[in-house]
Parts: C-alpha cells; sequence; structure tokens
C-alpha cells in the first residue's frame, strides 16, 4: 500500500529532475538575462539624455551665436526620449531601428557639439564643463559596454530558441518567446572621420 502511493511521488520528483537538468528553463533563464541587458542599455541612454540639459546650459553661456548646433542637440535629445520603449521593442525589428535610429542621431548632434566647443578656449578649460564632458565620456563608454552585453545575451537566447533541443522547448512551452534583436553598426561607421588640420 504505501509502496504503490510512493510510486507516483517518486516518479514525478524523478521526472522534475530529469526535466529541470534537460533544458526546460534555458529559453526563460535566457531570455530573462537578455532583458536585463536592455534595461542596462535603456538606463546608460537614460543617463545620457539626463547629462545633455547640464552639458547645452553650459555652452550656452560661452557659445550664444552656436544656438543651431545647440538646437540640434536639444531637438536630438528630445527625439530619442520621445520614443515609447518597452518589451516589445527588442523584438520587433521596426521599433528597434527606430529607437537604434533616435539614439544614433543623438550620439551625432553631440559629436557636433563637441567639436563646435574646439573654438571656444575659455569654455574647454572651465571646470563645469570639463566635469560635464568627462561624464559624458563615460556615459558614452557604459553605453558600448551596455549594447556589447546586450548582444552577447541575445545572442545565447537566440540560439537557443533556434537550436534543438530549445527550438522545441521553446515550441511547446514558451510559444511567446521570438528571436531578439540586436544593435547594428551606423552606416558609414566603417570609414574613419576625416581629420583636418
Amino acid at each position: 500500500m504505501v509502496i504503490s502511493i510512493l510510486r507516483p511521488i517518486l516518479a514525478a520528483l524523478a521526472l522534475s529532475a530529469l526535466l529541470s537538468g534537460c533544458g526546460v528553463n534555458n529559453v526563460p533563464t535566457l531570455q530573462e538575462r537578455a532583458n536585463a541587458s536592455w534595461g542596462e542599455v535603456q538606463n546608460q541612454y537614460q543617463r545620457r539624455a539626463d547629462l545633455i540639459p547640464n552639458l547645452v546650459e553650459t555652452v550656452k553661456g560661452y557659445a550664444k551665436q552656436e544656438s543651431e548646433v545647440l538646437t540640434q542637440v536639444t531637438e536630438a535629445r528630445a527625439k530619442a526620449t520621445s520614443i515609447r520603449v518597452d518589451a516589445s521593442t527588442i523584438t520587433d525589428p521596426a521599433k528597434f531601428k527606430a529607437f537604434q535610429d533616435a539614439q544614433n542621431g543623438l550620439s551625432g548632434a553631440l559629436g557636433r557639439l563637441l567639436a563646435t566647443v574646439e573654438a571656444y578656449p575659455e569654455l574647454k578649460s572651465n571646470a563645469n564643463f570639463l566635469a560635464l564632458q568627462s561624464q559624458l565620456e563615460g556615459t558614452e563608454n557604459r553605453i558600448a559596454v551596455a549594447r556589447r552585453d546586450y548582444i552577447g545575451t541575445v545572442r545565447d537566447y537566440n540560439t537557443e530558441i533556434r537550436t534543438i533541443p530549445g527550438r522545441w522547448i521553446a515550441a511547446v512551452l514558451y510559444p511567446d518567446a521570438k528571436p531578439m534583436e540586436v544593435f547594428t553598426a551606423t552606416a558609414g561607421s566603417d570609414r574613419p572621420p576625416p581629420v583636418k588640420f
């Protein structure tokens, strides 16, 4: 009698042990890692967006006649922060491209702003500007690291849902698991920028 009651319990325990060791949890585990990495990318982009108003205000005081560049930076920041980003962004190629394009536009505008600053020696030596520029450079490095980490976690996740047995497990247990998008290089980034003296 006791043995007949224990058999189903032991069978269930053995089956759960087998399933936990065969990769059933790989898909959601890798998906959560990729989502966490995406959150870090967004965090670093937000940090950059938060620094820009201070940078613009500092430059404004010195470079009043450079209002066009300052306007471009402000508009690019507004566009980059207006893109609605949610969990579906990383599985929707169109939303992901819009997000990436807006961030690339902001990077370009910041590059033009920093190039403009070269004409203002007193601004380049201003302690507030130097601190902000250092923070911005650090943030750009953090963005690069966060994007690299995101690309790695998405590679692992996408590989899992496209290969056997992960593909079968995802099809049966996680039918909503879709491949995630990764960042691509900006057009023209394969050529070095021209340097003029």
